[in-house]
């Protein structure tokens, strides 16, 4: 099969396209032909040589995937040769063949096209695990999302609005951005370069501020953060575009009661991701299967095209998921085609 593979830490160049042997799905593992791979920001990491792969994951980058089962490993249930899927794993999805733990994989309804699938998977469990799980969102919750037309953002607008929060904020950086944000349902979408959230949600809510917050920013947004949020507040950390080294006044989150938290999702155990992707199933799945829910696609990218794949998204231009495609359609599939294991 053909990989992209980082021959070494540094820019979009290190991608390079390499011949290598088809995964063997392991125990409880099933073998997918890649229609797409989803790019996030972890991929731009792992290739500047500051998030490597956990240990026993591929060493290729790449944490989303769709396509059809080629082929299922011992002890894999209720997925079988030709389903359609897209998946969460640890690494190894910019290849035409990933390997993925079966409790990893969702099913990809009939009306949802197979390549945009990829797009859901990272961001969706990200979202459910930061936004249910540590930031304990509730119903008439008040939350702000920060980055709010990237691929987490876009997800987590619609997510809150399924989980029933009273109102969404949520910020951006560009006119297109901010319409974007209120197409996907924020009540109000903030200009972080023109206006000041913490201003912005404070009047919305009376003085009270907003009970769950999700920032991918770090940096100096954090004091900020700590001021926007209500008593009993959540401030959920999934990145740190603008640093992960700060100092804040420790004051407020004593007198309002705060819980400061964040996650990262790669490196977790199968069984919590399986759990994760288990909940996912239950509470957002059936939205994206009736097309409430959807993935936003900037553009798309063949799998040889990498690198330019790599420099389009450190520009920060886009709005939504960028895709990496395998430039041949699972459908094409010739009878005899797939890999024996």
């Amino acid at each position: 099969m053909i990989a992209i593979a980082i021959t070494e830490p540094g820019g979009p160049e290190v991608l390079r396209a390499e011949t290598r042997a088809v995964p063997v799905p392991k125990e409880g593992e099933v073998l997918i032909r890649v229609a797409a791979a989803g790019m996030n920001r972890g991929d731009l990491l792992q290739r500047q040589g500051l998030y490597p792969p956990p240990p026993g994951a591929s060493d290729l980058p790449g944490l989303e995937v769709s396509g059809l089962v080629a082929a299922c490993g011992p002890g894999v249930a209720g997925l079988a040769v030709g389903d359609r899927v897209c998946a969460l794993v640890a690494g190894g999805g910019y290849a035409e063949y990933c390997a993925a733990p079966a409790a990893q994989c969702l099913p990809v309804p009939d009306g949802l096209d197979l390549a945009t699938a990829a797009a859901l998977p990272e961001a969706l469990c990200t979202v459910w695990t930061n936004l249910v799980e540590r930031g304990r969102l509730r119903a008439g919750d008040n939350v702000l999302i920060h980055g709010g037309a990237s691929g987490i953002g876009t997800i987590a607008i619609q997510a809150a609005r399924f989980l029933s929060a009273a109102r969404v904020f949520a910020t951006a950086g560009s006119p297109d951005k901010l319409a974007l944000c209120a197409e996907l349902g924020a009540d109000r979408a903030i200009d972080h370069r023109n206006e000041d959230f913490v201003a912005i949600v404070k009047d919305a809510t009376g003085g009270r501020g907003v009970d769950v917050i999700l920032d991918m920013v770090g940096g100096d947004y954090l004091e900020r953060n700590i001021e926007a949020l209500a008593v009993e507040g959540r401030l959920v950390h999934i990145s740190f575009i603008a640093g992960s080294r700060v100092c804040a006044e420790l004051r407020p989150v004593m007198t309002k009661r705060l819980t400061i938290t964040g996650s990262t999702l790669r490196g977790r155990s199968p069984a919590d991701k399986a759990a994760i992707v288990a909940g996912v199933r239950a509470d957002l799945w059936p939205r994206v299967a009736d097309g409430q829910l959807r993935a936003v696609l900037d553009r798309g990218f063949a799998l040889a095209d990498a690198a330019a794949a790599h420099r389009y998204m450190h520009e920060g231009r886009h709005r939504g998921k960028i895709l990496l495609h395998t430039g041949r359609r699972p459908s094409d599939k010739k009878p005899g085609e797939e890999p024996t294991t």
